[in-house]
Parts: structure tokens; sequence; C-alpha cells
């Protein structure tokens, strides 16, 4: 191999190009093969890129540069060689030399733009068309990239310069030549697509950054280059047609994203956005009519490629930009069609397979955009196409959308009705799904897909959003034909919404009779839909008529209901699950009229009360195997509550009851527990029997609520299928809220709110590296991006010393889980001439592969030497002739000197940084929290500022009285589960919930003393008080890395307001305080004379008492700590009270608790008048 590389190095230092051609094609397979090529690499450097060459070995050289890592050396020698050849005579050499310019690191890419830019502006006007073409391609990447808007935004020159390309690119899209002029256009749609799907701390090039400058340029850029299309639209589309047929889907994107711009008016917010839109004078002012023609123009230019095109992805391509622009004001729906039509045409003939999901996804996200009658006869289809995605999230997201466009049909093809217009057929929700496969799929007991259950859940939780208040739309676009869509159909009514759902439960029925191996969300969803509309129709009461003032649609579905639970009744007899048959009786027996059932056929075992009591009956004896395993015990005691509930309100059903928990009681399955709450809720039972007349009718109130889930406690009762539910759940809410409630992207946040948006993050504080003495000054702060999984340091680099330095070199190590993105162990920044007090800025992006505690490490070298023992030039007359003396000049460099090492301390990245907030309720967290795995818990003090005696809670409405010193917690990335703390002066307990980036879930619990209960008002400036945290995670890993080092954990998260005592401490100080206690006690106790009467005592507690219901703060405070300390002394005989301590302060408690929130809403009421 060594042989082989020295061949190669030779051939590289030889004037033959076609050895030089060879040899350079020989390292590249080298490469290729993950051989070690940095030596090759350097030779190729010296001799090619830094020497005159051809253009074909330029090539190639920069190829081999692409495949391997340079040191900071080399890279100034490659940008020394290529800014030598822009000037070079033969355009192609200058093509090949454009070429790297999208390979050289960023932070050397703005000088070497700086100082090339005439001779970059030389190339737009070149007669070479592969020049033309290299200098269009490779600024087009480069310019659309942060890492260039933010060298614009730091200078004016150079902002001005890329404008000017910027025009020369768009200009470029109607060159002569057909390379130059493809290329120009994906350079424009370049620049619209990083624009559109802009997030604002996203990458740029190799760093984050955000900042409100940088999208005003990128803003400037965007709008001037959607102005020139639109003003030279037809010459556009004209040069697009006469252009290869392969060349023409290149040209789809830029025409149609700049018409849509101007025709929805986005333009014109893009330009305010950019600030320059007064300047250049460029407000596009056409008035709709020429708008919409324009639109009309481009969908005449593109449609014939939809029906006359071989290309399956040009044919893509133009179908969904023609969607695109059938979202237009004026759009119309023929528009929308044709390209459905022509996308499914792909589908059917199985062609353009790769792009299934977006085909799908094309199709059901734009179903609103078509006429009533296509969207019902494209339903069916569509469902079966969905039903064959393979991707989860790609299935979901197509079901979710799916089930709003079936809920939209329905809605609006009734209200036309009901307006007048003529009735459409199959527009029903029972008609839409009819299917022959869905139906068989939703009848059958069991299955091995998982996508009926998707679907009843999909159906379902759309039904509950439906019943939500529609989100606002100010602009138009797709999301607000829909809610319009719905809107119209609800008629902006609070339970218009019920009768589509009414046609869903009716839809979904079988699913109660499924076998899901356990699993029961799907099923779950669907009773809770069923039980919130028997609330809503009131089903207790029977069907409503005409006197009662009910509308002719309202006993419609009233009586579809009690039909619909008659059926489910009897459904019982066929439930598959043991946990469902339990849930179905106490959603069916909560809501069903009693009263309305034939006393007659009392006796018949089809009775609907006798087929419930004989279920529970079968649910209380059951003896199964499997009844052990599914956790029984909910199901007695979920039936244990049905029977309460039912008997209460009906006497022949608590007749009935009464003899099933008779005989449940004196059976040995129920145990002790079941045994005393059977005989409380026969007392119950047979109090209602003998007091018919006198019931109170709350008792028993219906609420609408489900109790039940299926989350399970995993630690107790492991089961697959529970994570199975789990993961339905997840991956259902998440489909339904991005499409029923979308959180705008930052973009269009920032297009709808303006640059003031809180989105635009003021840096971080820097946090300073070097000492005080130290010559060179550092400070650094970082930017993370929890999506890409990437931290990015910036530094600023200030010399302290009086001297310029020549070179200054930045060398950053990593720990922990960091690594760099092109694997090298470390990253170095060359800076040259620094200039005394100047500071220079720079940046290190570094990925993160897990959670992990990890820092960076930064050390500073400077030269004060650099330059001083430099070699002279060989004077010689043969110089410029001899090629040898030549390179020899060349391979010359300045001396280093010995450089200054200068250690900077670690920059370390919390841990907290690795986490993000994750949105959960208080009902789901504390059944989550107890199957947490992993955990670690520790204690820890914080000082806070005392208020003297008006510290109290009630007077610090707004604020917690709790924490008042370790307030940076609200700033943490984590949700706060609890809403709300209740303020007493007793103590807190918050509850916080976070994910990190990879998917890991923990859980934090506070436990405290509210500082309102210690000695606030005896005049303490500070007081010291004690917290515990507990921390849960999904992974030992997680708890692992927290508990080995507690201290930085809790300084990660209070910002350094804690200090971590141990364990050791603690009880120490715990014994120390019980002593002294106990001293003070005995004392007390010793110094107590003792009582004379019984009445002066009497009148002693008389005054005791008096004083704590009368909200003295310090005597409650007394009691605590009299409390707190174990305090057992005995008081006298009282003729008035024999309330003992501990019941007194539970008084004074809640009478502070009662006055506080008396306090609270007088306040509050000041406030609103």
């Amino acid at each position: 191999m060594d042989i082989l590389f020295a061949q190669i190095q030779a051939d590289l230092r030889s004037n033959d190009a076609l050895r030089q051609t060879g040899a350079l094609l020989l390292a590249l397979q080298q490469s290729a093969a993950g051989r070690d090529i940095s030596l090759l690499a350097k030779s190729s450097v010296e001799e090619i890129v830094a020497s005159p060459a051809s253009a074909v070995s330029k090539k190639l050289a920069f190829d081999l540069i692409r495949s391997t890592r340079l040191t900071a050396d080399l890279w100034d020698t490659v940008c020394v060689g290529v800014r030598n050849d822009l000037d070079f005579p033969d355009p192609d050499v200058t093509a090949a030399a454009i070429s790297i310019l999208a390979a050289i690191p960023s932070h050397r890419l703005g000088n070497l733009i700086a100082d090339s830019s005439k001779e970059i502006e030389n190339c737009f006007g070149s007669p070479s068309d592969n020049l033309r073409f290299s200098i269009t391609e490779t600024l087009g990447c480069i310019l659309a990239r942060d890492d260039v808007v933010t060298l614009c935004e730091n200078s004016v020159n150079l902002l001005h310069r890329v404008s000017n390309w910027w025009t020369r690119i768009g200009q470029n899209m109607l060159d002569k030549s057909d390379n130059v002029s493809k290329v120009a256009f994906e350079s424009v749609g370049r620049l619209f697509q990083e624009f559109d799907s802009k997030r604002m701390s996203r990458l740029a090039g190799d760093k984050l950054v955000d900042s409100e400058n940088s999208l005003a340029i990128r803003s400037n850029w965007v709008s001037s280059m959607v102005d020139f299309v639109w003003k030279r639209r037809n010459a556009l589309m004209a040069r697009s047609l006469v252009l290869p047929v392969e060349s023409f889907r290149a040209t789809v994107f830029p025409i149609v994203y700049a018409v849509k711009a101007v025709a929805s008016g986005a333009v014109e917010v893009i330009q305010k956005l950019s600030k320059y839109s007064s300047t250049n004078g460029r407000a596009i002012v056409d008035s709709n009519a020429e708008r919409l023609i324009g639109v009309s123009d481009v969908v005449s230019h593109l449609a014939p490629f939809l029906s006359s095109s071989l290309d399956p992805a040009l044919i893509f391509e133009v179908g969904i930009n023609m969607l695109y622009l059938a979202d237009v004001p004026g759009g119309k729906p023929e528009w929308a069609s044709q390209s459905i039509i022509a996308i499914l045409t792909l589908w059917d003939r199985q062609e353009f397979s790769s792009a299934r999901e977006s085909i799908v996804r094309a199709v059901v996200t734009n179903l609103h955009l078509l006429d009533l009658h296509m969207q019902v006869s494209l339903f069916k289809t569509l469902l079966l196409m969905v039903r064959n995605l393979r991707a989860e999230s790609d299935r979901m997201h197509a079901l979710a959308c799916v089930c709003r466009t079936a809920l939209c049909v329905d809605l609006f093809a009734k209200e036309s009705v009901r307006r007048g217009q003529k009735p459409l057929a199959g527009t029903e929700i029972a008609s839409l799904f009819e299917d022959a496969r869905i139906k068989d799929d939703l009848n059958s007991v069991t299955s091995k897909s998982l996508f009926r259950e998707e679907l009843v859940a999909s159906l379902v939780e759309s039904c509950f959003q439906l019943s939500l208040p529609l989100p606002e739309q100010k602009n138009s676009g797709m999301e607000s034909r829909v809610i319009g869509a719905l809107a119209y159909g609800t008629g902006y009514g609070a339970l218009n919404w019920t009768e589509p759902a009414l046609e869903v439960v009716e839809v979904c029925r079988p699913c109660i009779k499924w076998d899901c191996d356990g699993r029961t969300y799907a099923i779950d969803c669907y009773l809770k839909l069923l039980v919130r509309l028997c609330h809503i129709y009131d089903t207790r009461g029977g069907v409503k008529t005409v006197k009662d003032g009910a509308s002719q649609d309202q006993i419609l579905n009233e009586t579809r209901l009690q039909n619909l639970q008659r059926e489910l009744v009897k459904d019982l007899r066929e439930v598959n699950t043991p946990r469902i048959c339990a849930r179905l009786i106490w959603a069916v027996g909560e809501h069903i009229d009693l009263e309305g059932l034939d006393p007659l056929l009392a006796d018949d075992p089809d009775d609907p009360l006798n087929i419930i009591v004989t279920n529970i009956h079968r649910v209380l004896f059951n003896i199964d195997s499997s009844a052990d395993t599914t956790n029984r015990l909910q199901d007695v005691q979920a039936v244990l509550l049905s029977a309460q509930r039912l008997g209460s309100r009906h006497p022949r059903a608590g007749q009935l009851l009464t003899k099933e928990l008779e005989e449940f009681r004196s059976n040995s399955l129920a145990d002790s527990v079941n045994k005393h709450q059977c005989r409380l809720i026969l007392q119950r039972l047979k109090y209602v029997l003998s007091h018919l007349d006198s019931r109170w009718a709350g008792v028993s109130e219906a609420r609408g609520d489900y109790p039940f889930s299926h989350h399970k406690l995993t630690v107790q009762f492991y089961e697959a299928s529970a994570a199975q539910d789990r993961k339905l759940e997840g991956l259902v809410h998440k489909a339904i809220l991005e499409l029923w409630r979308p959180e705008p992207s930052e973009l269009t946040l920032l297009l709808t709110k303006g640059v003031d948006s809180t989105l635009l993050k003021v840096p971080p504080t820097a946090i300073t590296l070097t000492g005080s003495s130290d010559p060179c000054y550092v400070e650094a702060y970082h930017l993370a991006d929890s999506s890409d999984g990437r931290i990015t340091l910036h530094l600023k680099v200030l010399n302290l010393t009086e001297l310029e330095l020549n070179r200054v070199d930045i060398r950053v190590g990593l720990s922990g889980a960091l690594y760099f993105m092109d694997g090298s162990p470390q990253a170095i920044r060359q800076l040259r001439n620094l200039v005394s007090q100047d500071p220079v800025l720079s940046s290190v992006t570094v990925g993160v592969s897990h959670f992990e505690r990890c820092a960076l490490w930064v050390q500073v070298l400077y030269y004060p030497f650099y330059g001083s023992g430099a070699v002279g030039d060989y004077e010689g007359d043969y110089t410029e002739e001899d090629p040898q003396i030549m390179r020899q000049k060349r391979s010359l460099r300045p001396e280093l000197g010995e450089p200054v090492t200068l250690r900077c301390q670690p920059y370390k990245i919390p841990l907290t940084e690795l986490l993000l907030p994750h949105k959960i309720s208080p009902v789901e967290f504390f059944r989550l929290w107890p199957s947490l795995p992993a955990i670690v818990e520790c204690t820890g003090t914080y000082t806070y500022e005392g208020s003297g005696f008006k510290a109290t809670a009630a007077q610090q409405y707004g604020a917690s009285p709790f924490l008042s010193g370790l307030k940076s917690l609200s700033s943490k990335p984590f949700h706060r589960v609890c809403s709300h703390i209740i303020r007493t002066v007793a103590g807190f307990q918050l509850c916080f919930a976070a994910k990190t980036w990879y998917g890991g879930f923990l859980g934090m619990m506070i436990f405290g003393a509210s500082e309102v209960s210690r000695n606030v008002d005896l005049g303490d400036e500070t007081t010291t008080m004690m917290c515990k945290f507990v921390v849960r995670a999904s992974d030992v890993s997680i708890t692992k890395e927290i508990g080995s080092d507690l201290q930085g954990w809790l300084d990660d998260l209070t910002d350094g307001g804690v200090e971590y005592i141990p364990e050791d401490e603690v009880k120490v100080a715990a014994a120390e305080r019980l002593r002294i206690s106990m001293e003070r006690i005995a004392l007390l106790k010793a110094a107590q004379p003792r009582p004379k009467t019984p009445k002066s005592d009497g009148d002693d507690d008389d005054e005791v008492e008096n004083e704590e219901e009368d909200e003295d703060k310090k005597k409650i405070k007394k009691e605590e700590k009299k409390d707190d300390e174990g305090d057992e002394k005995t008081k006298g005989p009282s003729t008035l009270s024999k309330l003992t301590a501990e019941e007194v302060e539970h008084r004074a408690l809640q009478a502070a608790v009662l006055q506080e929130w008396h306090i609270l809403c007088k306040e509050k009421n000041q406030n609103q008048s």
C-alpha cells in the first residue's frame, strides 16, 4: 500500500496531466474503499489545487478534497488556490474552482467571497456556458444557506453583492443555454423552499443562528425573486416549454410559488417583513382580476402535462403544484380534480411506487378542494388506499384527514338540504363507510390488522374535536376552506356536531364485540363518545315529545339513541374482552331509561334490565384465569359502582341487585374490601327502597363522564396490550391535533404577528471561560436545536495584549455525548490578525448522541513570534524557469514559532438543555408515575428574602408563596403538570414532566414547606428552606446520569439556587432539632402551673381557640411549630370544647385557606372592575 501511495504522489508531482488524472482516480478509489488518504489529499492540494493544472485534474482534486478531512493549513492553501484560479484564462478551470465554494467551511467562506466578489461577478457574464452553469449552480446552493445570510447581516457590502447575484441568477432562468436555465430555475426554487419551510433556529450551514435581521434579508431576496417571476411569468413559461422535457420539472415550482404568493397576497406580507418594501418601489399593485388571470395562465400552462406526459415524477410534480394553485382565492374545483385524478392514475397503474405515501398525503390533504360529488365518489377508494399504507405516521395522518372529510361531507350535505338544495346520495357517515371490506373488518371479532382500531379511534376523536369551538382562520388557505365548510354545516350551533357523532356510534357499534388481545383504547374511545351523547340527549328521561318543546330532529335522534342502547344491551352477551363487559354495563346502565321499560316484561330474559343484572352476575362470579390476568379488581369495582347507581334509580333494579349483592357478599370470591363495600351498597339500596318518595334526585345524577381508561399500572400488571394502547393513543392524538389544531410554523407566526414575535430569542447570557489576567479574553454561549440534535457554541475572542497577534488557534475538544459532524476528534479554528481590543467571533457545531453530561473544552493557542523566522526567497537567474524551484518557493511557510497555550475552563452543557417539555394531564402523570422504573432522590436547601408580616399567601396573588428563591425553574424545559398550587401555610408538592431529546420520559416532584409557614414575621432578613427533589425516569441511564452529580443537576435546575445536602446530614440535623424540641417541651412542662379551676381553663382554651380562628398568623405558626416538634402537651378539661391541638390547627388552617380565597376573590374582582 505504501508503494501505491508513493507512486500516486510521484504522479501528482509530475507535470503530465494524464498521469495526474490517473493518480487522482486511483486516490478516489482508495477513498471509496475506506482507506485513510489524508497524505494523498495533502499532495493533491499542494501539487494540483495550488498549482496550474488542467480543468479535469482540478475537478478530480476537488472531489478528493470533499471525500476527506483537511487541516486548517491545507484549507488556507485551498482558498489561495481557488482565489488564483478565479482569474485563470481557461473558463473550465475557473468553473472547477467555483464548484468547490460549496464545500468550503463557512468560517472561511465569508472572506473568500468578499475578496473574490469581482471575479464572481465576471463569471455571470462569461461567454462560456460551462462557467455560467457552474456559477449559477454553486451560488444557488450557497446563497440560500443561513451562514451566508449571517455573513450578509454583518457586512453591508456583501449584502449588496449577494442581492445583485440573486438578480443575476433570476435573469439566468432566461439564459440561452438549456443547462444554465434549468439550474437557475432550481436555484430560485431552492430559495423559495428554504424560506417556506424555515425554522428560525435552524442549522445555518454548520451552526445555529437566530436573529431578526437574517429573516429580513432572506425576505428581501424572496420578495425580489417573486416580483421578477411574476413580471416575467409569460417569458419564463415560454422558456420552460422549449427546455428538454426531462428538465421541465425543475421549472414548475418556482413559477407556481411566485404566482401563488402574488395571488394570495403573501408577497405583501413578505415585503413588510423584509423592511425594504418602501425602497426600490417594488410593491405589486395588480388588481384581483389580473392576479386571477395570472393564476389561470399558469394552470393552462401546466394542465397538458397531466395527460400527455409519460414521466410519473413529472405528473406528480405538476399535480401537486396545481393543487397548490387551486387553493388561491377564486380557484376552481376543476383544477384540483384534474390533479387528483392524474395522481390517482399513477396509483392505479402502480407507477411511482416509491411515492405511495406522498400520493395519499397529497390527495387526502387537498380533498376539500373538490366538489361534494367527487369527494363522495373518491371516498371509498381513498379509504382502501389509506388502509394499505405501511408507515404508521402516514397512515394516521391520512386517517385523520379522511375522518375529518367524512364529518365535513355529512354536515355540509345536511345543511344544504335544510337550505332547500337537492339532497346528494351517499353523503351520510354510514354510506361513506359501507365498503364491503371495511364492513367485514368492523364486524369480525378478531383481526390481525390494527387498522380498524385506528379507524374507530380517529373517527371518535374527530367528533370530539368537532364538539370544541372551531379555530379562527384569518387568512385564506387550505384550512380556512375546511373550517368554513364545518362552520356552514354546524351553523355555529353548540350541539349540531351530535348528528354526525350519532351516526359514528351507530357505524362503530360492532367494536364492542371485538377481541383485540387485551387492547381497549379504541373501544374506550367509542364508549366515551356514547356516554357523552347519552348525557347530552338525556336518555334517562326517555324520548321527548313535541309538547316538551323538542324538535323533530331531536325526537328522531333520541329515538335512534334509545334503540342503539337496547342493541348494545343485547350485545352484552357477545362481548369478548373481559374489561369491556364491566365498562359497557356502566355506560349503558348509567343512562338507560328504566322508567320506560315495560313492567309486563319483568320476567322476560330479554328485558334490558334482566340482561344487565345477568351480566353483572357474570362479572362478579367470573373465575376464568383470564379475569385474573386482566385485573379483575377493577372490573368488580366498576360493576359494584354500577349496581349502586342503578339500584338507587329504580325499585325493581334495587330488588334484583340486592339479591345479587347478598349472594356475592357471602361467596368466597369476595375479599374483605368487597364485603364491606357490598354491605354499604345494600344499606343504601334498602334506604332508597323504603323512602321512595323522599329520594334526593341529585344523588345518582348522570354527569356525562366516562371514568375508565386503557391506562394500567404497569408496575403491578404488565401487559403488552397496555403498551400498544399507549402507542396507538399517542399516534391518534398527534395526528388529530396536527390536523385540527395545528401549531403555526415559526414563519407563519412571524408573518402574522410581525417581527416582535417571541420566537426571535435574544442570545443567552455569555459565560467567561478565561481568567482575569489572561492575555486573551474568551466568552461563550450556546444555542441548541432538539430536532436536529445539535448544539452550536458561539465564541468571542478578545486580544487583551497591546500587540497584534497574527495567528490565534482555537482548539475545541469534547467530552460526554458530543461528537463532531465529520467525525474528527477536535475542531480547530484559525483566526488571523487579531488587533488589540478588537473582538473576533467564531463558532463550533456539535451533535449530541444521547442523554449524558457533556462539555466543550476550549484551548487558545496564540503565536506571538508568528512569521519572524521566514526563509528568504531563493535568488538566481533561473528561478522563474525551473519548476522545481517554483514548487520549493510555494512550499515555504513562515515560521510559526513557539505557541503560548491558554487552557480555558470547560463549557458545560446543562443536562436540562437535553430535555423538552412534555404536556401531560395530572391524571396521566399520576398513572404513569408508579410505573417509571428508575428513581433518584435528593434534598436541597435554598435561601429566600423574607418580607415581614405581609408575606402571606393571600397578598401574593399571581406569585406563588413557594419557591420564591427558585424562580429560574419556570424557564427550564419542563411542563408543570399541576395547573395550580393549593396555597396553605403547610407546604407544597410540584410535579414536572419532560422528555429527553431521544424519547425517554422524565418526571420530577418537588416537596417542600411553604415560606409563609416559617418565622418570616419575626424580622429575619433571610430564611433557609429545605425541599426534596424526586426524579423518576423511564430508563435507568437517565437517573444514573442525574445521580452522578446531584449538585450539578440542582445547579442546572435552579441556576445555582439550591445547595445539595447529603442524606446523612439531613438525618443528623433532624435528630438535633428533635433533641432541642424535647428539651424545650420538658422545660415548658416543668414551668407550667397546675390548673386551679375548670372554668379558668375553659376560658384559656376558649381564648386559644378564638385566637386560632381569628387568623392571627403568628399564632398559626406557633401551633405549627409545636406540632412539628412533637408537642404532646395535654390540655385541661374544657366546658365549651374538647378539641385536641391537631383539630384546632386543622380548623385554623381551613379558616386561613378560606380567608385567603376570600381575599384573592376580592382582589380579582377589583382588578376586573
